[in-house]
């Protein structure tokens, strides 16, 4: 709160060392209040836990699983034909 009461009052005059003044913006989210995020496969039943790289990872491969299982589902897959060779010649 005082970073932002000494930034206020720098950024009120007009002398260019007002532009110096660390301000903290938004870092503040940093702190680690929440849980801590851990990687997949050390909890894997809980994906709420999860980084969130990890739980985009997941979510594509899953998706693309899905997606891919359904095509070749519906399609029955690619069948090749083999023609007969007659060897009786």
């Amino acid at each position: 709160m005082a970073s932002r009461l000494v930034a206020a009052a720098a950024s009120s005059s007009s002398s260019p060392l007002a532009r110096l003044v660390a301000r903290r913006g938004l870092a503040g989210a940093a702190d680690g209040h929440g849980s801590t995020k851990v990687p997949m496969w050390k909890d894997p039943l809980s994906p709420s836990k999860w980084k969130e790289e990890h739980f985009v990872l997941v979510s594509l491969s899953g998706w693309g699983a899905a997606i891919f299982g359904g095509y070749k589902f519906f399609t029955g897959g690619k069948k090749e034909d083999k023609p007969e060779v007659n060897l009786n010649i």
